[in-house]
């Protein structure tokens, strides 16, 4: 196939935080990047691709348009597959997986949709077809257009290879950072988690201090494509690192979380700019030196214990926050407003909800508190 210079790349993100991704894809020289429903598009090639997975912190994974045709039945689906030339970037020896979705076409049956394309895929093509293969080819058949879809990230773009251990209802690096980078935060000033559990918010805004590449320490799917360039994806990780300014506080009740923070940021190299402690939300203080952010993702009551109990939680979150985090912003996530609420803190209006572990969240933010 004559590869275009140019073809539309799709950064997938969580819903209600579009916006979010589409500035720091703009940040990172992704031109034209524009948000839509689920994410984020733009027109790019492979390095952008690469360059993608390996540096956007916010993006779930990278999907690469690779092309199409219109199809009115099966026979043509089968026909025109058998044409298309998946050979320029699909491997024989790399096995692939096939997903169809249908919406308002004359191909209606996903199931019969997917087995024509997987027969012309093996018989003309010579690709091995496996349902456990991280590789995925994407198929979208909408209004008779059929197009086609490489999930260049292979796993999760929030699995940076370094959090082995997790605790309860994590969050994930990706909807991390993109909270921290909501609430304000450039990678300059210190942040406190108080309920830090597996330190996801802490090691996050550390890694942006320090200037470490998210995608640094795993593989990606690209790698095993035909035109995947292992010298110019090596040099795109040749990127200066800088000595963070500010440290970076994590703390919770529970010791065995504190145990599993510390040995996340050892992994992911930012140890020498965190702190973990193992004491109750309503001991914090602030740590010396200049105000910041502080972030903390609570429990809601919705997955982890009853609601009624978590009320004097955050009532005692809020108190020591006004009494002792003078000129500090505070941003807080939740699913209940009213828990929110008790904190008794002054927080700006809501932006729009975001979809995390099942259920909408929000995340509440304050000016710097007086």
């Amino acid at each position: 196939m004559d590869e275009p210079q140019n073809f539309e790349i799709f950064l997938v993100t969580v819903p209600g935080m579009e916006e979010a991704l589409c500035a720091e894809a703009l940040e990172r020289g992704f031109a034209g990047a524009l948000a839509v429903a689920g994410g984020v598009t733009f027109q790019g090639n492979w390095h952008d691709v690469w360059r993608a997975n390996l540096c956007l912190r916010g993006a779930t994974r990278v999907l690469a348009r690779i092309g199409g045709f219109l199809a009115f039945h099966l026979a043509q689906l089968d026909k025109r597959c058998r044409k298309f030339p998946f050979g320029d970037l699909l491997r024989k020896d790399v096995p692939l997986r096939v997903q169809v979705t249908t919406k308002a076409s004359k191909i209606y049956h996903a199931g019969a949709a997917t087995q024509r394309i997987e027969t012309a895929l093996k018989d003309t093509h010579g690709l091995t077809l496996d349902p456990e293969a991280t590789l995925v080819l994407k198929v979208r058949i909408d209004d008779n257009n059929v197009l086609f879809s490489l999930d260049t990230s292979g796993e999760s773009l929030h699995k940076r290879g370094h959090k082995e251990a997790v605790g309860k209802a994590p969050m994930r690096e990706t909807l991390a950072y993109l909270m921290l980078r909501q609430a304000g935060y450039t990678g300059t000033e210190p942040v406190v988690d108080p309920m830090c559990g597996s330190g996801t918010f802490v090691i996050e805004a550390a890694e942006i201090a320090a200037g470490l590449l998210p995608g640094r320490s795993r593989s990606f799917a690209f790698q095993d494509l035909a035109n995947y360039d292992e010298a110019a994806f090596t040099a795109m990780k040749d990127v200066p690192l800088t000595v963070p300014t500010a440290q970076f506080y994590g703390s919770d009740r529970d010791a065995g979380a504190i145990r599993m923070a510390t040995a996340n940021a050892e992994r992911a190299g930012v140890a020498g700019y965190t702190h973990f402690a193992n004491y109750a939300a309503g001991e914090l203080m602030p740590p010396e030196g200049p105000k910041g952010l502080v972030i903390v993702n609570p429990p809601y009551g919705a997955r982890i214990g009853n609601k009624k109990l978590l009320y004097p939680l955050y009532g005692t979150l809020g108190q020591t926050m006004l009494t002792r985090f003078k000129g500090w912003r505070v941003a807080l996530v939740t699913s209940e407003p009213s828990l929110a609420k008790a904190t008794a803190l002054p927080w700006k209006p809501l932006g729009p909800a975001i979809a995390h572990g099942g259920m909408k969240v929000w995340l509440w933010q304050t000016p710097p508190l007086r």
